[in-house]
């Protein structure tokens, strides 16, 4: 017998188990009115409204619905309101212009848009033939007791497309199937060992590989979620304490928030021996690591993964042979990328190149059949990143060969800044590449040479670009050059603009 795989299943469980269950608390400090505590039949009913109110718009299987939010509850519910019932979402990172915001929802060719009330100003010239503000309810979802349409699963159709910057100026849409959320998240629950005695705490931004798959997985094992709308340190010690919080998964830079809050916390340090911290997008300092087990007594999980694989390729949690190290031992093992989780395959091109194999990885690109074939040429996901496996099977990455910089647990598109620093009047050769920081990972370094006579300063150019693109995607230093490294074909060497600055680190990537 097989029954085809929907992200349905997951809420569809969570409302017959547990439907009396606390399932979702929502952020209570936002522009829209809080939807407070909400319980898993809750939940699956604002889910089922919302899918009914989409057919009442005409609004059919297979058509695309955007939504550009911070965190919340609502944006949670869409997963199933949206996707659940054949649509599919687009989350759009809410950080972005709303010139990129136009291309994503044009691309997409989204029919509806929900935006977020903070956005509501900035992105007033956005729009899709039906849009929303999210917290006007009563334009969101149908009347009470509304019942959707049926939809008759399948597994391979497309549940949501993640927009990801690569190398290009343009973000491409990364086609996340059923299959493929559905695989990823049984493999993230099991490797994380979720249990329905578990308490999620949402520090990862939900448009962000849909919060890195695990919102499906605790939906489906009825865990108890806690919506956090902007991230501080301080604020998510108060949630693990006031909660109960037993795991999140973050960038290192939340990690680096919460240990920064540590000095002026006051009482005991919550969540000791009872919070995982599950991490991504670099791997922080040794240090780091250690002072996570040391300070707050949380345990650290490393993975590895990209939007393109749903997101989870490897995993790397202490194991039982590292008890009787010390802390800065296993945190030197724990910085590795990890091994392949359950299903995973990993292989190394002829240039160390990371490659991989699994049903999580993506259907394709949306629209980009060409960038598609690329990505996935000889039945392999090309990831971009260099790297080595281990005899233990454990990958390292140890170089990132596409010009992406990840800050903070964001990609950044080396080429797209480039491009806006070269739009200044005063800049006639610009190379962006990125650098080691203990706070973000890697933070955003410009190397600008002055076109002749020409004059600018690093705080003009820095706010050049915040003018003209996403806030976290302006260089956070500029330098200024007589010359840049080059072929003799005139390419960048971009390997030798960034050795120097990665001089004294193990790895080129951070």
């Amino acid at each position: 017998m097989i029954v085809p795989f929907s992200v349905s299943d997951f809420i569809d469980r969570a409302v017959t188990v547990y439907p009396d269950r606390t399932g979702v608390v929502d952020e209570p400090q936002q522009p829209a009115p809080s939807l407070g505590s909400l319980t898993y039949r809750e939940l699956g009913d604002l889910a089922a409204r919302q899918a009914a109110h989409l057919d009442e718009l005409g609004i059919g299987v297979g058509e695309r619905v955007a939504v550009v939010s911070h965190n919340s509850a609502r944006l949670l519910g869409s997963f199933f309101g949206v996707a659940g019932s054949g649509r599919v979402l687009v989350p759009v990172n809410f950080r972005l212009r709303p010139d990129e915001v136009r291309y994503i929802v044009e691309h997409s060719g989204a029919r509806a848009l929900y935006v977020d009330p903070e956005l509501e100003d900035a992105l007033g010239g956005v729009g899709a033939e039906h849009r929303f503000t999210l917290g006007h309810d009563e334009d969101l979802y149908a009347a009470p007791g509304a019942t959707p349409q049926p939809w008759e699963p399948d597994e391979n159709a497309t549940a949501c497309v993640n927009y990801t910057s690569g190398t290009t100026a343009r973000p491409k849409g990364v086609q996340i199937t059923h299959r493929n959320i559905w695989v990823n998240a049984l493999t993230f629950g099991l490797h994380a060992g979720l249990t329905d005695r578990d308490v999620y705490l949402h520090t990862l931004p939900q448009f962000h590989a849909n919060g890195w798959g695990m919102p499906f997985a605790t939906t489906g094992l009825g865990i108890k979620q806690v919506i956090i709308r902007k991230i501080d340190g301080a604020e998510i010690l108060r949630r693990v304490r006031d909660h109960g919080v037993t795991v999140m998964c973050a960038a290192p830079a939340v990690v680096a928030a919460v240990l920064d809050a540590l000095p002026t916390w006051e009482g005991e340090v919550p969540g000791r021996d009872r919070v995982r911290i599950i991490v991504a997008g670099a791997p922080p300092p040794t240090r780091t690591v250690a002072r996570v087990e040391e300070e707050l007594g949380w345990e650290f999980i490393q993975i590895y993964g990209l939007t393109e694989t749903s997101p989870l390729l490897t995993v790397n949690r202490t194991r039982a042979e590292w008890d009787d190290l010390t802390a800065d031992e296993r945190a030197a093992k724990l910085v590795r990328a990890g091994a392949p989780a359950l299903g995973v395959r990993l292989s190394t091109g002829p240039e160390g190149e990371v490659l991989a194999r699994s049903n999580v990885v993506m259907e394709g690109y949306w629209e980009q059949p060409e960038e598609s074939a690329v990505a996935l040429a000889d039945g392999w996901f090309h990831t971009g990143d260099g790297g080595t496996i281990g005899e233990d099977g454990y990958l390292t990455i140890s170089d990132r060969k596409k010009d992406v910089i990840i800050t903070g647990g964001e990609n950044v598109s080396s080429i797209e800044v480039e491009d806006v620093i070269f739009s200044h009047p005063a800049v006639a050769e610009v190379a962006v590449i990125g650098v080691p920081s203990e706070k973000w990972g890697e933070t955003i370094k410009a190397l600008v040479v002055l076109a002749e006579g020409a004059s600018a300063t690093e705080a003009e150019l820095i706010a050049w670009c915040k003018d003209k693109a996403a806030g976290y995607k302006a260089p956070t230093s500029v330098e200024f050059r007589e010359e840049l490294a080059r072929t003799a074909t005139g390419k960048l060497q971009k390997f030798k603009l960034r050795a120097e600055y990665w001089r004294e680190q193990e790895r080129q990537v951070n």
